[in-house]
């Protein structure tokens, strides 16, 4: 029986960055790309104030839809929202795809980033900032159309929002110690010139959790579902189905 895929955005992005992955896996299981509160068109309420309310609303999401179990997969702050899911609903999670992510706390230099930042777009806007980071995002040499589709959902995203995600981000909880204790299959991916989560950040999760497997994929920055989805999905295929064949 194939297990429910559950994707989960990075910041300051949409569901829309998962569309190959929707399109791929769709005809096979059950995929769940949902928006962020507030990202996309998901609707209007509170900004968060705490990160961990992120993976609340994932598990409410889970109840809505009734799905008892799920594989989930995140990228960047999206891959931090996948471990505290595990952390939070352990039980309900077959497998984790920890995409250009990283596990620990926030250093005493990257809250004070991370708040400067925040307080910048509530005075600019996202344009300055989308121009500034889009090719760190994805790589100078990706395709036109990605880097068009990636400055889209990046102007598209509320200042307000990204700001308090901004700020919720910089006291996130450190998942280092977590991830020492992950019972199930794990897949970690990054892209081979990623500036924001290199590889070695990659490496060292996969060598901190008990079962793990590592994919660099080459010719991709910080968004290699989008860059090179052939090769990200083939990895996320293989992973499915060894998961799937466990007794």
């Amino acid at each position: 029986m194939a297990i429910p895929l559950v994707l989960i955005h990075g910041h300051p992005f949409d569901h829309t960055m998962w569309n190959p992955q929707v399109e791929a896996f769709s005809p096979s299981r059950r995929v769940i790309a949902p928006d962020l509160r507030g990202y996309g068109g998901a609707p209007a309420g509170p900004e968060v104030t705490r990160f961990e309310e992120f993976a609340g609303d994932i598990e409410a999401l889970l109840d809505r839809e009734r799905v008892e179990i799920c594989v989930i997969a995140g990228l960047s702050m999206g891959g931090q929202i996948a471990m505290d899911c595990y952390r939070r609903f352990p039980d309900r999670v077959r497998g984790l795809v920890l995409a250009d992510t990283f596990p620990a706390a926030e250093t005493p230099e990257g809250v004070r980033t991370r708040h400067a930042m925040a307080d910048r777009l509530l005075r600019e806007g996202m344009r300055g900032y989308a121009d500034e980071v889009l090719e760190k995002m994805v790589a100078p040499y990706a395709d036109a159309r990605v880097k068009a589709h990636v400055h889209r959902m990046m102007t598209g995203t509320s200042p307000a929002s990204a700001a308090a995600a901004l700020r919720a981000r910089a006291a996130r909880p450190d998942y280092r110690d977590l991830l020492t204790r992950v019972s199930v299959p794990t897949l970690v991916v990054v892209g081979e010139d990623d500036e924001y989560t290199p590889v070695r950040e990659a490496e060292a999760m996969h060598a901190a959790l008990p079962d793990s497997t590592l994919c660099v994929i080459e010719g991709t920055a910080h968004m290699p579902n989008l860059e090179r989805p052939k090769e990200f999905d083939e990895a996320l295929r293989r992973f499915l189905a060894r998961i799937e064949d466990r007794p």
